[in-house]
C-alpha cells in the first residue's frame, strides 16, 4: 500500500513564510554591507595619486627608409624616464597593476607600450619609477621627419608626450576595493644639452607635473 504526505494549507502558509524571511534577511544583510562600504567609501573619501616627470632623456630617433629614393617610414628609438609616484592619502593604501607607458609626439607613437612592475603604495609614500621605453620599426608619419627638424631647429625643443594607463585597488585596513582603470598624461619639454648643437641625448629641461585620471 503507497503512504502518501497531504500538507495542509496552514503548514504551506507556514513554510511559505520562513522562506520570505530568510530571503528578507539575506537582503538586509547584503544591503547593510553595501550602505557600509559607500559610507566608508564617502568618510575616507581618497584622492588620486600625483605622478610627476622628473627625469627624461631621448638617447635616440633614427627614422629608416625602406630605400633611399622614399621618405622614411619606420623609426627607431630609446627614451629613459624617472616617474615620481605620491600617495597623498593619509589612510589609504594604493595596489598598481598592469602598468603600461610609452611615448608620443604630436599623437604619433614613438615608442612600444613597456610594462611597469606591479607595486603597493602605503599612506603618503613616494615611489621612484624608472622605465627604459624602445621603439623597433614603429611606423610614422611621411611628415614626421620634417616635424622633429621644424621643432628642433626654430625652438631647439621637442615637446613629447608620455602615456602609462593601468588599474588600481584601493586599501584601508584588510579591506582591499574592486579594481580601477587609470591613466597618466605628463608633457615634457625636450632640449639639447647646454653647449651642444644638434645630436642626442635630448634631456628634460625640467620637472613637469602629470595628469592623472581615474
Amino acid at each position: 500500500m503507497s503512504e502518501f504526505h497531504v500538507s495542509s494549507p496552514k503548514h504551506c502558509a507556514k513554510q511559505g513564510f520562513k522562506y520570505k524571511k530568510l530571503l528578507y534577511t539575506i537582503f538586509t544583510l547584503l544591503t547593510s554591507l553595501i550602505l557600509l562600504a559607500l559610507l566608508i567609501w564617502f568618510i575616507i573619501h581618497p584622492t588620486k595619486p600625483n605622478f610627476s616627470l622628473k627625469e627624461t632623456n631621448i638617447d635616440q630617433l633614427m627614422a629608416l627608409s625602406s630605400s633611399p629614393s622614399t621618405p622614411p617610414q619606420l623609426l627607431n628609438s630609446s627614451i629613459q624616464l624617472t616617474l615620481i609616484s605620491t600617495n597623498p592619502n593619509q589612510k589609504l593604501g594604493i595596489y598598481y597593476d598592469q602598468l603600461q607607458i610609452y611615448a608620443s609626439y604630436k599623437g604619433q607613437q614613438l615608442t612600444s607600450p613597456s610594462p611597469l612592475p606591479s607595486f603597493y603604495q602605503g599612506h603618503q609614500d613616494i615611489n621612484v619609477l624608472t622605465a627604459l621605453l624602445v621603439g623597433a620599426a614603429i611606423p610614422i608619419d611621411p611628415s614626421f621627419v620634417f616635424e622633429v627638424e621644424h621643432d628642433l631647429a626654430v625652438d631647439g625643443t621637442l615637446l613629447v608626450d608620455i602615456k602609462a594607463h593601468g588599474r588600481l585597488r584601493w586599501k584601508i585596513g584588510t579591506w582591499v576595493s574592486s579594481r580601477y582603470g587609470f591613466s597618466i598624461s605628463c608633457s615634457a619639454t625636450m632640449a639639447f644639452p647646454s653647449g651642444v648643437n644638434g645630436g642626442y641625448p635630448l634631456s628634460l629641461k625640467k620637472a613637469t607635473q602629470c595628469s592623472t585620471a581615474v
